[in-house]
């Protein structure tokens, strides 16, 4: 007897008579379930489908509906084709035999019903599973079915093979397989508690197994990246907690520091952020609930002290400012709490199916790479540049702004005051900033104040908290912007006519030296005399680099469009140069080499000159006017032999200012000569000698006129030289004539006792 003939007895004698006089129907249906051109689903498994049901009958409702759509569900299969088509081509065949066997419509309708439920042997999610109703033929039907997964595994090897290769197209059968069994193994794979009771641990092995097999032979270049990422992102953003933290250790909480302060906080963090990393790291990876316990406490640890700095963070005034601590601190437990969450989320999301997860593809690599690049990214771009503008921004003040700015005053040196402004502690006038909005003036206590040109009131005021230095000014963007350095923080630019800052300049740049303010252009000094020259945006942001090379000395001019670095070699023989850049760009545009470094550069009316060395005297021999754009010499005006005193090389309008003294010697020397040269021609505009003692300080206003304070009898007086030759004028009361006057366009400010004064 052949093996065949047997499946068709074994398969008969299960019939039982389910239908009397239905032996033909019976016939039929073995013969479909053994045809040769079936791949899956032939009699073995169907032997395994009815003995599962007769386990588990009891629990139905209407056990011959039940045996009939088990007998059906896989009657009509076409090689290749998926099970909804097949239960629906089923359920077909049962509607329509059925009747010539005198079966009752009502349960020919719940035979079809319960085939078509086979189209789909997924089972819902283990936390989900809760029906409206019970529907306990369909449980029992498809639990029945689902009893193919919890046969002997070799039986159920063969079965998988069975279905995958009748599915056609290998790699695709794989993937829709893998699918597949992932979703059976996420879910309860029984309905009933009987069928889980008896079938559920082996049906699971059965399903891992296959799981790990198909994982062996699916190219899988990417599975796994998430929870690879998820693992990354807990193990490394605790690590980038703990360095956060160590920051955070070294920086004050509130500014000043108090002495009382207690460093312990953010060493504590930075130690359990150190330690949490292993352990996320494992909880990441592990499905267990002890694992969701522990990250889910670091969250709770994290939210905690994120809740206690928040509520610590330090109320600011103009006394009292906020430290780098507070964000750095803050930054460190919101690393603390992703890398926690990321460890929760990532053991929520693992199954047990995720051993079988291949563990060195490119994806999850890629992930492990990425990860750490990403976090120092962030700490590098994000949160250090959000810590440092939250101190920015939680430090300053901006008061007034909103009052028109005045025009700028002409001082005819009358002898008079103009305005006198209030007192200004540790301020003068030496100190003012000319911008197109008004004076600004700093103080000692990390403060700006712009004072009105017109009246000399207070138009706004810029205050630091986290400052007590006196800053450093400078007018750029044609008198709109100002470039304020405190030396704690750091270059900041400010709206000359608001007050309020528009932008911080980089923490890099905090070193940098500024050479000229309109247009803008820094130094860095380097080791070894290496210096470098920078073209700089108002706002910081660098346009290029000038690095000449090894112990070389930089200085630099600036006109609208060019620049001309002044190079000094201090190694080897290499002589010194002169080099033309283009503002913009920073590129070359010329190199020459004079006989001797050229000194003092000032740019006058579009051209750049300088002093010719005259030996070891401060006085040069001659003063060389220089066209940026070609570096060639436009003109040549010689220095007088006679001129004995360091000369002081001045810009007003087209006319350069020279101010020297004529002989003999400065010690002895009472006399002033001033000198305008049309910048033009190089030729002589006017030239005026005065009784003024040539070492006071001088201020040359746009109209070319040099002032300077000197004591008389009875107090204070002004010296003015001109065009027109030289006057003095008593001033009152109150004028320092040991401060140096300032020169603001056409406007002349002096220092009084804690004020800043304008001369009328």
């Amino acid at each position: 007897m052949s093996w065949q003939t047997v499946a068709v007895v074994a398969l008969r004698e299960r019939w039982n008579e389910l239908i009397p006089g239905s032996t033909a129907l019976a016939d039929d249906l073995v013969a479909r379930y053994v045809g040769r051109n079936r791949r899956a689903y032939r009699d073995q498994y169907l032997e395994t489908v009815l003995t599962g049901l007769e386990s588990l009958i009891q629990l139905s409702t209407d056990p011959t509906s039940v045996r009939l759509a088990a007998w059906f569900h896989r009657a009509v299969h076409e090689p290749g084709g998926g099970t909804v088509e097949d239960a629906e081509s089923s359920a077909r065949l049962a509607e329509q035999t059925l009747p010539a066997y005198g079966v009752d419509p009502i349960r020919i309708a719940e035979v079809a019903r319960l085939v078509r439920l086979t189209g789909s042997l997924s089972t819902p999610p283990t936390d989900s599973y809760a029906p409206p109703r019970r529907d306990a033929n369909g449980d029992v039907l498809l639990d029945a079915v689902n009893a193919t997964l919890a046969t002997a595994p070799s039986r159920y090897t063969a079965h998988a093979h069975e279905v995958r290769r009748d599915a056609g197209d290998r790699t695709a059968a794989i993937e829709r397989r893998y699918d597949e069994v992932r979703e059976l193994l996420d879910g309860h794979l029984y309905r009933t508690q009987l069928a889980r009771q008896r079938m559920g641990t082996a049906a699971r092995a059965n399903l891992e197994a296959e799981l790990a097999g198909l994982d062996s032979e699916l190219p899988a270049p990417w599975r796994g990246w998430q929870q690879a990422a998820l693992a990354a992102v807990a193990t490394f953003g605790a690590i980038a907690a703990a360095v956060v933290s160590i920051a955070a250790a070294g920086a004050s909480w509130q500014v000043p520091t108090l002495e009382s302060e207690t460093g312990w906080p953010p060493v504590v963090l930075a130690a359990v952020a150190f330690f949490s990393a292993p352990v996320l790291f494992r909880c990441a990876r592990s499905a267990t609930q002890r694992a969701r316990l522990i990250s889910g406490a670091v969250v709770a640890v994290a939210a905690t002290g994120l809740l206690v700095a928040w509520a610590r963070v330090p109320a600011t005034n103009p006394a009292l400012g906020v430290g780098l601590r507070v964000p750095l601190l803050i930054s460190a437990l919101l690393l603390l709490l992703l890398a926690s969450g990321a460890a929760l989320v990532g053991s929520l999301l693992r199954t047990r199916t995720a051993r079988f997860l291949p563990t060195r593809n490119p994806g999850q690599q890629l992930a492990w790479l990425a990860v750490p690049g990403v976090i120092a990214l962030a700490l590098l771009l994000v949160v250090q540049p959000i810590a440092r503008n939250y101190v920015l921004e939680s430090n300053e003040r901006v008061e007034g702004g909103r009052r028109p700015a005045g025009e700028f005053p002409r001082s005819t040196l009358d002898g008079n005051v103009a305005w006198a402004s209030r007192a200004l502690s540790g301020a003068g006038a030496e100190e003012a900033v000319g911008t197109k909005y008004g004076i600004a003036i700093p103080r000692q206590t990390g403060v700006v104040e712009m004072l009105d040109a017109a009246t000399g009131d207070l138009r706004w005021r810029y205050t630091r908290s986290d400052s007590d230095e006196k800053p450093n000014l400078y007018a750029t963007g044609n008198g709109e912007l100002l470039v304020a350095e405190f030396e704690d923080v750091g270059y900041l630019l400010l709206d000359a006519n608001t007050g309020k800052r528009k932008a911080a300049w980089p923490g890099r740049t905090r070193d940098h030296s500024i050479q000229q303010a309109d247009p803008l252009l820094t130094g860095e000094d380097v080791s070894r005399g290496s210096d470098k020259l920078r073209g700089v945006d108002p706002d910081g942001h660098e346009r290029w680099t000038f690095e000449p090379g090894r112990c070389t000395d930089i200085g630099a001019v600036a006109t609208d469009s060019t620049v001309v670095a002044f190079l000094g070699h201090s190694c080897g023989r290499e002589p010194d140069e002169m080099t033309g850049l283009d503002l913009k760009s920073g590129k070359t545009l010329w190199t020459k080499s004079p006989a001797d470094m050229y000194r003092r550069p000032i740019v006058v009316g579009g051209l750049v000159v300088v002093a010719e060395p005259g030996g070891d005297s401060d006085v040069p021999a001659a003063l060389v006017a220089i066209d940026p754009r070609t570096g060639d010499t436009k003109w040549r005006w010689p220095v007088p032999r006679n001129w004995a005193c360091r000369t002081l090389l001045n810009a007003a309008g087209n006319l350069l200012v020279v101010v020297d003294c004529p002989g003999p010697a400065t010690q002895v020397n009472t006399k002033t000569i001033v000198t305008a040269i049309d910048v033009a021609t190089g030729r002589t505009a006017w030239q005026s000698t005065a009784p003024v003692d040539p070492r006071a300080r001088v201020a040359v206003t746009t109209d070319a006129r040099v002032v300077s304070l000197t004591r008389a009898r009875t107090g204070c007086a002004v010296n003015v030289i001109s065009r027109t030759g030289y006057r003095q004028a008593p001033l009152p009361d109150g004028i320092a004539c040991t401060r140096d006057p300032r020169a603001l366009g056409n406007l002349i400010l002096t220092s009084g006792d804690g004020t800043v004064l304008a001369l009328h």
